[in-house]
C-alpha cells in the first residue's frame, strides 16, 4: 500500500512535514532539521580576558546540562564541539575538571556511559552569572538518576537534541508540572520548548521509552485534554460572569490555542516502535488536543511526525462540565 500524503504544518521547528496515520502507514521523509549553531557564550571573562577552548567547552557543558538536566558525554559532545567532530575526549575532560570543582557529578549510567548532572553548587554558579533564564523549581537532576530513572532522561535528551538540534537548546525546561488543584490533576510534562508560534508560546513533549503499558501511555495523552477541558469561573460577586479556560487563565497567558503535544516514542526496536504509535493513535481517536507523534529514529533522521490529535476547544466544551458559578 502506498504511504499517505504530507502536509506542510506552519509553525514547526524543523519544518517537517505532519502525515494523518493510517492502519498500513508509510512516513515520507520529511525536511532536513536546523543547521547546528552553538550554544550562546561569553568569549570572554568577568576580568576580560579571552576565555581558553578548554575553558568555552567547560562553560558550554554547564549551560547544556542546565537545559537538559542530564546528559552523556556523547551528547553533550554533539552540542559542544564542531560538526562531523569527535569532541568526546575534550568533555570527558572537561567534565572531570567541573567534577573536581564540585560543579557536576554522575549517580548512575545508561548501559556503559556516565550520566552526568550539575550539584547545586553548579546550578548556582549558572544563576550567579545570569547564564540561563530563573529556574528557581528545577532540580540537578541526580535524584531521577539515583532512582533509576537515568536512560528515560538520557533519551529525553536525545528528542531534544533531535528536535531542532542546538540551536533552541536554552529554551528548554525539563519535568514541567501541570496541574489543577480543584480537581487533583497533577502531571509531569518532560520538556517543554519555549518558542512562540502566532497562536501558542510554548511545545509541549513526552517521551515513552518502551517502559511503560500501553494503557498507562494512553492515559497520559488524555491527560492532556483533561487539563486543557477544564475550565474556571470569573465574575465579581452579583454578576454574570463567565467561564475560561484554566490553561488559558493561569498558565499559557499568551497562547491563543492550547499548546500541541508531541509524543515521542523510544527504547525499542523500530518495528515494534511502529505498532506502538499505531496502538497509540486508536487509543486517543478523537482526543480534542493537537498531538503530533513520532518515533525518536525518525525524527533523528528529519521524517515527518504523524498527526493524531486535532485542537478543538467546541469539543473539548462539551465533554467538560461547566463550573458553577460563586
Amino acid at each position: 500500500m502506498g504511504g499517505p500524503e504530507s502536509s506542510v504544518v506552519n509553525g514547526a521547528v524543523n519544518d517537517s512535514n505532519v502525515v494523518p496515520i493510517t492502519a498500513a502507514h508509510t512516513a515520507r521523509q520529511g525536511a532536513s532539521r536546523h543547521d547546528d549553531t552553538s550554544l550562546p557564550s561569553s568569549e570572554t571573562s568577568a576580568k576580560g580576558k579571552k576565555s581558553t577552548p578548554a575553558a568555552k567547552v567547560r562553560a558550554d557543558a554547564l549551560r547544556m546540562l542546565g537545559c537538559v538536566r542530564i546528559a552523556t558525554v556523547r551528547q553533550m559532545a554533539e552540542v559542544i564541539t564542531k560538526e562531523e567532530s569527535d569532541g568526546r575526549s575534550y568533555v570527558r575532560r572537561a567534565m572531570k575538571k567541573l567534577a573536581d570543582l564540585g560543579l557536576a557529578e554522575t549517580n548512575g549510567k545508561a548501559g556503559k556511559h556516565p550520566i552526568w548532572n550539575l550539584t547545586p553548587a553548579g546550578q548556582k554558579a549558572l544563576a550567579d552569572g545570569s547564564e540561563l533564564p530563573l529556574r528557581p523549581k528545577a532540580g540537578t537532576g541526580a535524584k531521577a538518576v539515583l532512582a533509576g530513572f537515568g536512560p528515560h532522561g538520557v533519551a529525553v535528551t536525545d528528542m531534544i537534541l533531535a528536535f531542532g538540534g542546538r540551536k533552541h537548546l536554552t529554551d528548554w525546561q525539563v519535568e514541567v508540572n501541570h496541574a489543577i488543584k480543584e480537581t487533583g490533576l497533577s502531571f509531569n510534562t518532560d520538556a517543554v520548548l519555549a518558542l512562540p508560534t502566532k497562536t501558542s508560546e510554548v511545545r509541549l513533549f513526552e517521551l515513552d521509552n518502551g517502559t511503560m503499558s500501553q494503557a498507562r501511555l494512553a492515559k497520559e495523552v488524555w491527560d492532556y485534554e483533561r487539563y486543557a477541558g477544564h475550565r474556571v469561573w470569573e465574575g465579581a460577586r452579583g454578576t454574570i460572569g463567565g467561564t475560561f479556560p484554566f490553561w488559558q487563565r493561569h498558565r499559557y497567558t499568551r497562547s491563543k490555542t492550547f499548546p500541541r503535544l508531541h509524543v515521542v516514542l523510544a527504547g525499542k526496536e523500530e518495528h515494534l516502535l511502529d505498532n506502538r504509535l499505531q496502538a497509540l493513535a486508536d487509543d486517543v481517536k478523537g482526543i480534542a488536543v493537537a498531538v503530533w507523534v513520532n518515533t525518536l529514529p525518525r525524527l533523528q533522521r528529519g521524517e515527518p511526525w504523524y498527526e493524531i490529535g486535532v485542537d478543538d476547544p467546541d469539543r473539548r466544551r462539551r465533554r467538560y462540565p461547566e463550573p458553577a458559578s460563586r
